[in-house]
């Protein structure tokens, strides 16, 4: 088999093993627990599926309703620092700022700031305009996600 990267736009609910078995009509499996956790899962197609919590909430972020855009969805604010789940600063030399930004799923940015004067030097200013930065680049980067889920990649 090859391998592929899935983007897709869909609706969920919470929603346990037997209810979606019930759900479908269908008799549980003695081999499933119907307290299994999930999610049930619509498409845009109408196609319907139910996931395990685990593999569904380490391989699907939620978006932010907007009624404005044909899309219903966007990227919020909170979205973008929610992603950040480490920030690392420190000073390199007497006038330069280094702030570097693991994210929830493990991608790293890193931005830098300078100023002229070492009398100037402020590592919180430096460190804000880094961080700011790196969240506009994470905005950027959850748009583009958002765009391939909602139009896909053809």
């Amino acid at each position: 088999m090859k391998s592929y990267i899935s983007t897709k736009l869909f609706k969920a609910k919470p929603m346990n093993r037997g209810e979606y078995n019930k759900f479908r009509g269908w008799n549980i499996p003695k081999n499933e627990n119907p307290d299994d956790e999930g999610y049930l899962i619509q498409y845009p197609d109408g196609y319907i599926s139910w996931c395990p919590k685990k593999q569904f909430e380490e391989s699907n972020l939620k978006v932010e309703d907007n009624k404005n855009l044909a899309s219903g969805v966007s990227i919020g604010s909170k979205m973008v620092d929610d992603f950040i789940k480490e920030v690392h600063v420190s000073t390199l030399g007497d006038k330069t700022t280094l702030v570097r930004a693991i994210l929830v799923n493990g991608f790293e940015i890193v931005e830098s700031t300078g100023c002229v004067d070492k009398a100037n030097y402020s590592e919180d200013i430096g460190a804000e305009i880094c961080l700011n930065k790196i969240k506009d680049r994470i905005w950027y980067l959850l748009g583009f996600l958002l765009q391939t889920a909602y139009n896909g990649v053809n």
